[in-house]
């Protein structure tokens, strides 16, 4: 009985002891989850598909827009913004309602969230671009269609947070955007000479003598590319120089 006596004071030490490493384990993995703002993992969900996972080059999806609209650079760009602004904040809105959408009806609350979306940033370039709203006319109501920006809502932001969600939309919306201003600066560059509507290869005059640039030495704009289907040539030059420099990308 005296030993048990003794003892008591050594086990209660013992049992504060084990409930203070428990408390610091628990704290250190609380520690551990807290992810940085803009940890590893986040910076890749921006990163990634700008090359490793782009939605055009590798995973092919989007490509309709990429054919008809990117015979200029500037309508090329406010497409790509516009497609930005809609995947952002529809990833967000889907993944903060994620737990709150029946399962059963969750296409149509995408759909409806990405309509109310595509129809705001559709008025919002009436408002403050007319001529390129103009340009891309029917297109810009097409991004409802878009496979990039359902695919996204279905695969990331249906089981994902807000902040990673929206990240997830950015970077998308970003290597979607990215092949656009390429296969756009290249069409425009070759097909027309110019870039946002001014002449970067000189001026083409009727003669030869009244040319400027490299219209003086013979140099005729490449008609062939302002065509839809020399799109899909440069989008196929893009995908195999990126395979050519990021083996990851060949398939076995």
């Amino acid at each position: 009985m005296a030993q048990e006596t003794k003892n008591k004071p050594e086990q209660i030490a013992e049992v504060d002891n084990e409930n203070k490493k428990d408390a610091m384990i628990l704290f250190l993995s609380d520690s551990e989850e807290k992810e940085h703002f803009l940890s590893r993992a986040n910076r890749k969900l921006l990163t990634d598909p700008l090359d490793d996972d782009n939605p055009i080059t590798v995973q092919v999806l989007g490509i309709c827009s990429a054919l008809a609209i990117t015979v200029q650079l500037e309508p090329a760009i406010v497409m790509a913004i516009a497609v930005m602004a809609v995947m952002a904040f529809s990833n967000m809105i889907i993944s903060a309602l994620r737990n709150l959408i029946p399962n059963r009806i969750r296409i149509i609350v995408q759909l409806v969230v990405v309509a109310s979306l595509v129809a705001l940033v559709d008025q919002v370039l009436r408002a403050y671009a007319y001529d390129v709203s103009k340009q891309l006319s029917v297109f810009i109501g097409l991004i409802i269609t878009n496979c990039i920006v359902m695919g996204r809502l279905e695969a990331f932001a249906l089981g994902n947070g807000v902040y990673k969600s929206f990240l997830d939309g950015i970077g998308n919306a970003a290597g979607y955007g990215l092949i656009l201003i390429i296969v756009a600066f290249f069409r425009e560059l070759l097909g027309a000479g110019k870039l946002f509507g001014y002449e970067i290869l000189g001026h083409k005059g009727a003669t030869l003598a009244e040319s400027t640039g490299f219209y003086a030495l013979g140099y005729e704009n490449n008609g062939l590319m302002l065509l839809s289907p020399m799109a899909l040539i440069v989008v196929g030059i893009i995908i195999w120089v990126q395979r050519s420099r990021n083996r990851k990308l060949i398939e076995a």
